[in-house]
């Protein structure tokens, strides 16, 4: 048994000493063939890098080769040019020594040329002089003597020339004075906006908080796009404490939306639909106080039997203004001036009051149709039929037709007296008397000036000339004169006429 054990022992010693010869001669043959194959690698490796490297090389040589022959091309080019521009110089150079040769000698000529004329004219001189000498010695006079002599009669002769010349051109003016004037009127109305406008087209609603503000803007604005959706009116709410302010040109939707806003702001349901039923009712409210200030208008003049439709138009009027004055108040006073002053005269005191009332009818609605409001209410009157003889009476008061009728005449005296009181509109009494106190002045200055006097509150001064020191032709020059110095120094509404008159008077006595 231990020898079976034994040569087990040895047999398995043997085997694994053969095993490991046999690994370790294979193992060298594998190593062997590695290295040999690593070194044909390097070997192949080593010849492509030597090929590349020699491509690499040729190609560097081949740009470096390229480059410098495109370097020596520009560098020849610019050579070329540079040669161009110096040939250029210095033809430049040889075509300006040319000229300044040339002028050297124009310079020299010149000077020749100055020398004989100062020469000549120091003879001329003398002659002039041994001329006037003579002149004087004949005529008796000297030559500032002749010389004021001259311009006197040269500026008389340009004074009458001038005069005639502002003659003809006023004349030529007259012909297309209206068609100008509406013309220019149209174009001032609308690049013009003066500031007292937005006296008379704002008005001020005051809240109870401030807090009211929110609740009538509403949520995203609902509230006041509704509002001035519905009344055509603009709400500014500002920083203004407890106060929201209604801008709008149109007065009666203005008045509108205030009626409208308090009764939202006393009942406290600001909503969409609410608004739209109290923008209802404000107007509704508006209408019946129009119907009732005409009615009222018509009761204190004593003019009956008017169109229903012309009674709301006078309502219409208390929510107008002109220059501050009221228009339903100015056309009640109209009215009762001229009935006054027709009394007085023996006229037609029923007619003279109903123009009156009626001459400014058309500046109810002349925001809403074209033309002046004299031939809107020319037409308004025609279409609910008034008589031919109040038509012409109230169209004239503005000189936009000859007054036929002594009624016509009393209607537009009164309408001045009415706009021309002081103090009915925005002007007060002290820079009134200033006013035509500076426009008396201003015409006193002038030569020749006898009298003056300021008219028709302010819009005529009338000048009473000495007839001895102005001529007929030297007053349109004078009324030129003043005219431009009135526009010059004197701030007034409207225009003013420069009316000039002269007078020559020959009194004898009979014994």
């Amino acid at each position: 048994m231990e020898i079976i054990i034994l040569l087990v022992v040895v047999g398995t010693g043997v085997g694994v000493l053969v095993g490991y010869m046999i690994r370790k001669n294979i193992a060298e043959s594998k190593i062997g063939s590695a290295e040999e194959m690593s070194k044909k690698i390097i070997d192949k490796a080593e010849q492509d890098a030597e090929t590349i490297k020699k491509e690499k090389l040729i190609e560097a040589k081949e740009e470096v080769h390229k480059l410098r022959s495109e370097a020596e091309k520009e560098n020849k080019e610019r050579r070329n040019e540079l040669q161009r521009y110096e040939k250029r110089l210095v033809h430049k150079e040889e075509n300006i020594d040319k000229k300044l040769h040339s002028l050297e000698i124009k310079e020299s000529n010149l000077n020749d040329k100055l020398k004989s004329i100062s020469e000549k004219e120091l003879e001329i001189e003398e002659i002039k002089a041994k001329q006037i000498e003579k002149l004087e010695s004949i005529s008796g006079i000297t030559s500032n003597q002749a010389r004021e002599i001259i311009l006197s009669n040269t500026e008389k002769e340009i004074r009458h020339e001038m005069s005639m010349m502002i003659k003809e051109i006023e004349i030529a003016a007259k012909e297309e004075a209206e068609k100008k004037a509406r013309e220019i009127i149209g174009y001032a109305i609308q690049k013009c906006s003066a500031d007292h406008v937005a006296e008379t087209t704002v008005t001020v609603v005051n809240l109870p908080n401030d807090e009211m503000k929110g609740r009538i803007i509403g949520r995203e604005g609902r509230n006041i796009r509704t509002l001035e959706t519905l009344t055509g009116i603009d709400l500014i709410i500002d920083d203004t404490p407890e106060a929201v302010i209604l801008s709008g040109f149109d007065p009666i939707r203005r008045e509108v939306a205030r009626i409208a806003l308090e009764k939202l702001i006393s009942d406290g349901r600001i909503h969409p639909a609410r608004i739209e039923e109290m923008v209802e009712k404000g107007q509704k409210e508006v209408e019946n106080a129009i119907k009732e200030q005409g009615e009222q208008a018509t009761f204190e003049t004593g003019v009956h039997g008017l169109h229903p439709e012309l009674i709301r138009l006078l309502g219409r009027l208390k929510y107008r203004t002109s220059y501050g004055q009221n228009v339903l108040k100015h056309s009640i006073e109209v009215s009762n001036l001229a009935g006054i002053m027709a009394a007085e005269i023996g006229a037609d005191v029923r007619l003279a009051k109903r123009a009156g009332l009626l001459h400014d009818i058309g500046k109810a609605v002349d925001h809403e149709m074209e033309g002046t409001h004299v031939e809107i209410g020319m037409d308004l009157l025609r279409r609910y039929k008034e008589s031919k003889d109040v038509i012409h009476a109230m169209s004239t008061h503005h000189g936009d037709y000859e007054p036929q009728t002594v009624e016509a005449v009393l209607v537009t005296a009164a309408d001045a007296i009415s706009a021309a009181r002081p103090g009915a509109r925005r002007e007060t009494l002290e820079a009134y008397i200033k006013r035509l106190e500076k426009l008396e002045e201003i015409a006193n200055s002038y030569d020749g000036v006898d009298k003056s006097y300021a008219i028709q509150a302010g819009r005529e001064i009338r000048i009473i000339v000495k007839p001895e020191n102005v001529s007929d032709e030297g007053m349109h020059l004078l009324a030129r004169e003043m005219t431009k110095k009135i526009e010059d120094e004197l701030e007034y509404p409207g225009q003013i006429k420069v009316n000039i008159i002269r007078e020559t008077r020959a009194i004898e006595y009979a014994k």
